[in-house]
């Protein structure tokens, strides 16, 4: 039976953005992230899709607590039993728990400190967590600079001397260091190239069936989301729209822009023709976001309806929830589907 690891409640997160129109206006609020809330079981891989501007770095830091949510729940279940909400931890607390969810960053480059040795780096966490002595310290690191395919005699050396597919590797050792038993993955393989792409995702892969590690993994690759994920969710405009296993998904789309995302994903043989659904119009703005469905200024399929009322995630099948009106009725293509038809 699958247990679970976090649950996301009613996650929102509000930035202030200061009045273009006069030097002293007061700031307004902007919301980024509304109502997020899914379940994540342990040893699984949860991606979060969308466009750019729709929330997925945003969401990956407040469960971190690399940025401060404004209101909701993190809710950890410790392998020991304990359920506490990560979000509110301080102190001995915050501390207990930290090591057991970590970051890997989009660039690899900027997020490693070019002034820390590479055994620095990967150390640093354990001198922060543990009370351990050099010995134990160079046992480990070395461990794990071998099993991220590091050569160990390296570890003295600087981020530049690296390539950006070590790199990545750098900070992947640095993640499982303390042995977490969550990583948040954002945007971890989107500046390599792509043979060094395949080369990391099978890493990250082998190291979770190793460690059974679970994974948020944040991408706006759906190929690589295909190939790694065991659930995905797609968010448009700091939503969830639809959420389901990762065959559901790519099979049998039941949002609109889901449909639209999925009509990007290349088809493995170059001589059989796709077409690409070109969604018009801008990204509405996260700060007057229009009514009813966000989606709609963009949706094929809109209806008066969709311009007055807001759709609520809502279960449609088989853990598949979709924020859509009229999902019963599409009949939407997915990665390996010709033919669109409204039943």
């Amino acid at each position: 039976m699958k247990k679970p690891i976090l649950n996301v409640k009613n996650l929102n997160k509000d930035f202030q953005v200061k009045s273009k129109k006069t030097f002293f206006g007061k700031p307004s609020s902007v919301r980024v992230l509304s109502d997020i809330s899914f379940e994540l079981d342990e040893g699984e891989t949860l991606s979060i899709v969308g466009e750019s501007g729709s929330g997925k770095t945003t969401l990956g830091r407040c469960i971190v607590k690399g940025v401060s949510a404004s209101s909701g729940d993190v809710v950890y279940h410790s392998e020991s039993g304990e359920s506490v909400d990560f979000l509110k931890l301080k102190g001995k607390g915050a501390k207990k728990f930290r090591k057991d969810i970590q970051m890997i960053f989009q660039d690899p480059y900027s997020s490693l400190s070019p002034r820390m040795s590479v055994y620095d780096i990967i150390s640093e966490p354990l001198v922060a967590n543990f009370k351990l002595n050099k010995s134990e310290i160079d046992a480990k690191v070395t461990d794990i600079a071998e099993k991220t395919g590091l050569n160990a005699s390296y570890l003295k050396r600087y981020p530049h001397a690296f390539s950006g597919g070590q790199r990545q590797r750098i900070a992947i050792a640095r993640a499982l260091i303390t042995q977490p038993r969550l990583i948040v993955c954002d945007e971890a393989v989107s500046a390599l190239d792509v043979s060094i792409q395949a080369q990391i995702i099978n890493l990250l892969k082998d190291l979770q069936e190793q460690y059974r590690i679970t994974y948020i993994f944040i991408s706006h690759d759906l190929s690589i989301v295909q190939n790694i994920s065991d659930r995905v969710a797609v968010m448009h405009l700091g939503r969830i729209v639809e959420q389901a296993s990762t065959d559901s998904l790519f099979g049998s789309p039941k949002h609109p822009y889901t449909e639209a995302l999925m009509s990007a994903v290349p088809q493995p043989d170059p001589e059989q023709k796709k077409s690409r659904i070109i969604l018009e119009g801008e990204v509405p703005n996260p700060a007057n976001p229009p009514s009813g469905c966000h989606f709609h200024p963009r949706c094929a399929y809109r209806t008066d309806k969709c311009v007055q009322e807001s759709p609520a995630l809502r279960e449609v099948g088989d853990r598949h929830y979709v924020a859509c009106h009229y999902a019963e009725e599409l009949n939407l293509k997915g990665v390996h589907d010709d033919a669109v038809n409204i039943s």
